[in-house]
């Protein structure tokens, strides 16, 4: 077929960006666009030519008609297209027939040379992610091991040394030592953790264990701390859960732990409450869902999507104001998405907060028959009331309106354990009683409000004269 049949400016595809050719059943090309002569460094004499020009490693010439099979009409094949100087590149081709003329083949065709060389490249920077992620893990393992056997080595000597005889100031300093020594192993467990789940290491262990017994063991790791606060603590966990499920105890306790000291650390009135239920199952399988919710500083609609992500913080200040790395959130996450579950949150700025996760746990052979038992016998709620709760669990909002019988009541009670702090020099908890009396104050009228500024200030600057001063000014207004 002569190029002139098909005259060049009446096809639509003539700048097209893809290349396109014409050939008849002999391998005659009859046309070629603009895309095609540029790519080949062809003028126009590439008309006339066999298509074996273009593809010699496809096409043969021949006087016969091609093998139509031969052809895969219709299909995306790789080739290899041949520019003039016979150097040459990749495409992606698909040849199919003309439905305006029978005898005509019409070849479509895309230089991705660009794209293999994108697709090398990707894989040699995954391959140099993955070196890289390997000796990342592999330096923070030897690193966080590094700095514990130090770490444990002064806290062995710090309790061996508080078993003797001590004046008040060495036990004190030696208790601070003693926290200190703790606190750097969580941070360090921590980092050990998130590595190993960032290079995709991390392996549950699941094991039968007892249910209750492990909430119980977390609520003694709690509740102390959160009395001490004047906090009431509430645990309910429903009767269909059984006594015994197959999971990974340690990391359901990490994640607990985590969820509640936040909870202990961001709320200085009210409650905070524990519940687990079971809301599905499938074969052998059971879903549990835990709420932990606290009536704390709570969180901005826009800042909630930065509570799951590494070393992240919702305010700058946060860190500096209550301690964390910002990993813990992170770690939650990624542990509970390991069990087949997710995590959310639900907060309102000064409202508290209420975290939400879901996990799929094994039922042991025996156990079914528990869980059609929903008016089961054993008491499915615990609940732990502190003396100094916010007039033993009423309204909390009429506890903060300055004024009040239950917002004096409780102003009363922070401050005789504030003074009493004081009097111990214990000023970390002592902070910890200030930030509740700060909210109990937040609408009281400005000179009440001035004099717990002052009482805040001495008690960080440890100047038990200003702090007691400060604490008799402001408990003169409560008469």
């Amino acid at each position: 077929m002569k190029t002139d049949t098909f005259p060049i400016g009446i096809f639509p595809v003539e700048d097209a960006l893809e290349m396109v050719l014409m050939f008849d059943q002999t391998g005659e090309i009859s046309y070629a666009n603009e895309t095609v002569r540029q790519k080949l460094e062809y003028d126009k004499d590439l008309c006339g030519r066999h298509i074996s020009a273009v593809f010699p490693n496809t096409f043969r010439t021949a006087e016969d008609d091609f093998d139509v099979e031969s052809l895969k009409l219709g299909t995306l094949q790789n080739l290899v297209a041949y520019r003039k100087n016979l150097t040459c590149f990749p495409v992606e081709a698909r040849i199919i027939k003309s439905e305006i003329c029978p005898e005509v083949y019409i070849c479509m065709a895309t230089d991705i040379l660009e794209k293999e060389y994108l697709g090398r490249e990707i894989e040699r920077i995954k391959q140099e992610s993955q070196e890289a992620m390997k000796v990342k893990s592999e330096f923070v393992a030897n690193v966080t091991h590094e700095l514990r056997t130090p770490v444990n080595g002064v806290l062995g000597n710090v309790r061996e040394l508080l078993d003797g005889n001590l004046d008040e100031g060495t036990e004190r300093s030696l208790r601070v030592i003693e926290r200190c020594c703790d606190d750097m192993n969580k941070i360090i467990n921590n980092i050990l953790d998130f590595s190993k789940l960032e290079a995709g290491k991390f392996n549950l262990e699941p094991r039968k264990f007892h249910f209750r017994n492990m909430l119980e063991y977390v609520k003694a790791n709690h509740i102390n701390k959160i009395t001490e606060k004047g906090l009431d603590f509430f645990m309910t966990v429903s009767p269909q859960i059984p006594e015994y499920i197959v999971g990974d105890e340690l990391r359901i306790v990490q994640i607990l732990n985590n969820l509640l000291s936040n909870a202990q650390k961001f709320t200085s009135l009210g409650k905070i409450t524990l519940e687990v239920f079971r809301t599905a199952q499938v074969n052998d399988k059971i879903e549990l869902f835990f709420i932990v919710s606290d009536t704390g500083i709570g969180i901005d609609a826009g800042d909630r999507n930065k509570l799951f992500q590494s070393f992240s913080q919702v305010d700058a200040s946060i860190s500096r104001k209550y301690g964390g790395t910002g990993l813990g959130l992170n770690i939650c996450k990624q542990l509970v998405e390991l069990m087949g579950g997710r995590i959310d949150v639900e907060s309102e700025k000064n409202r508290g907060s209420n975290f939400s996760f879901s996990i799929w746990a094994g039922v042991c052979e025996g156990e079914e028959a528990v869980l059609q038992r929903p008016d089961d016998v054993k008491n499915p709620l615990t609940f732990i009331q502190s003396e100094g709760s916010a007039e033993n669990g009423s309204n909390l909002e009429n506890v903060k309106t300055y004024g009040t019988q239950g917002n004096q009541e409780n102003l009363r009670k922070t401050l005789s354990k504030l003074i009493l702090c004081v009097e111990m020099e214990n000023w970390e908890k002592a902070e910890m009683f200030m930030e509740t009396i700060r909210q109990l104050t937040d609408e009281a009228p400005w000179e009440v409000k001035r004099i717990a500024l002052r009482l805040k200030m001495a008690i960080q600057k440890e100047n038990y004269e200003k702090a007691a001063a400060e604490f008799d000014a402001l408990n003169r207004f409560l008469m």
